[in-house]
């Protein structure tokens, strides 16, 4: 498999490192993406809940980047039910983004299983129309993905979840591989502990064993599991760093010494329990973590 390239199971090719875009500003994302197409970033993550969509949008117009060059994911916000809600959200997105379709398509989070099936029943619609190259999901457990397996025609090309070397989801991307659907990892510096994570002593050590940083480390050994990998920086020298990881391989030994570092330990909210959006009084999630 290429490592730049992973391939979904219907076909398409998705760039393996992407340019998060969660917590960015407006008056940020311009430079932030020149910086990631000429380092060689062909991948953009957004959702709507990270209220940038429109931004996006109009930083990749102006920099007049070709669009079948690029590819975008964004996600579907919680407070959308309905196979109606669905629909309008998906033309919303479009428009913010500036585009007339989408390359992935994901339901941000789980909630009900009756919730899943409806969304679901909306974006198959959208895929058989054209309008969406992929479909998949984002923070759902084995449970909630059996649950799209048994009962809908399509199955999910990817699952993005929190992923890291403190928490490396091993379970879920050995049962997703098994269905072939990728893992897609958010949050794969550690976001806000990303500190935590370059000073770890084995990522240190084998930066040093193979002339790169801990991130590069960090983020080297989740391409070679064959997950997507979603860094976000606004640092130009992190930017360019973060996709530097294509001109080394780690031995299988030294992927063992990372899958030692597991602490089952996350950041954000557990999918199961997860009300952001769900509930009347959240506002659509602004009063906790949501990537």
């Amino acid at each position: 498999m290429d490592s730049k390239n992973f391939s979904l199971n219907n076909g398409i090719e998705i760039p393996s490192v992407a340019t998060g875009t969660w917590k960015l500003e407006e008056n940020q994302l311009e430079d932030i993406f020149e910086i990631a197409y000429d380092a060689g970033y062909r991948h953009i993550d957004a959702a709507t809940i990270y209220k940038n969509e429109d931004a996006v949008g109009q930083a990749l117009k102006a920099l007049q980047l070709p669009r079948k060059e690029m590819f975008l994911t964004t996600k579907l916000w919680n407070t959308n039910q309905t196979f109606e809600d669905t629909l309008k959200a998906f033309e919303q997105s479009l428009q913010n983004l500036q585009t007339d379709y989408i390359d992935l398509y994901l339901i941000h989070w789980p909630g009900s299983y009756e919730r899943i099936l409806e969304v679901w029943r909306a974006m198959e619609y959208l895929y058989h129309e054209g309008r969406i190259r992929a479909i998949g999901v984002s923070n759902f457990n084995v449970h909630h993905i059996d649950l799209l397996l048994k009962h809908t025609s399509i199955k999910p090309t990817v699952n993005q979840v929190e992923c890291h070397p403190y928490y490396q989801n091993a379970f879920l991307n050995e049962y997703c591989q098994k269905h072939e659907i990728l893992l897609s990892a958010y949050a794969p510096l550690m976001s806000w502990n990303v500190k935590e994570l370059i000073q770890n002593e084995t990522l240190i050590d084998l930066g040093k064993k193979y002339q790169k940083t801990p991130a590069q480390i960090a983020l080297r050994w989740m391409i070679q599991r064959e997950i997507i990998v979603i860094p976000r920086s606004k640092n130009p020298k992190r930017i360019v760093e973060n996709i530097r990881i294509f001109d080394f391989e780690l031995s299988e030994e030294d992927m063992y010494r990372i899958r030692c570092e597991n602490r089952g330990l996350r950041y954000f909210t557990e999918p199961d329990n997860m009300d952001f959006g769900f509930l009347e009084d959240t506002n659509g999630g602004s009063n906790g973590p949501k990537n």
